[in-house]
């Protein structure tokens, strides 16, 4: 197998084993107080995730210039196809 089929394959049987650790925990909890305990650490690891995401976002919405407007843009490429153009009769005109 590839080394990218072993991955998948790993983590896999890692989120079965997850989703069924969490199942029993919440449903058949070895003691009282767990079930309770195992959805804070879920409701907790949902928000830290989705906290982190919104601030990378956030971030990179901060940190990267903004695109050059349309108007510039096409000023330049007016520009390269004037000089090509120049570059063209200067060609013709030594032939």
């Amino acid at each position: 197998m590839a080394k990218d089929q072993v991955i998948g394959a790993g983590l896999v049987v890692v989120s079965i084993a997850i989703a069924a650790a969490i199942t029993y925990l919440l449903f058949f909890p070895p003691s009282e107080g767990i079930d309770i305990l195992t959805l804070k650490v879920i409701v907790e690891i949902a928000v830290i995730a989705l906290a982190g995401i919104v601030g990378w976002i956030g971030y990179t919405l901060a940190t990267i210039p903004p695109p050059k407007p349309i108007e510039e843009i096409e000023k330049e490429i007016e520009e390269e196809l004037k000089k090509l153009e120049q570059e063209v009769k200067k060609e013709e005109q030594q032939k």
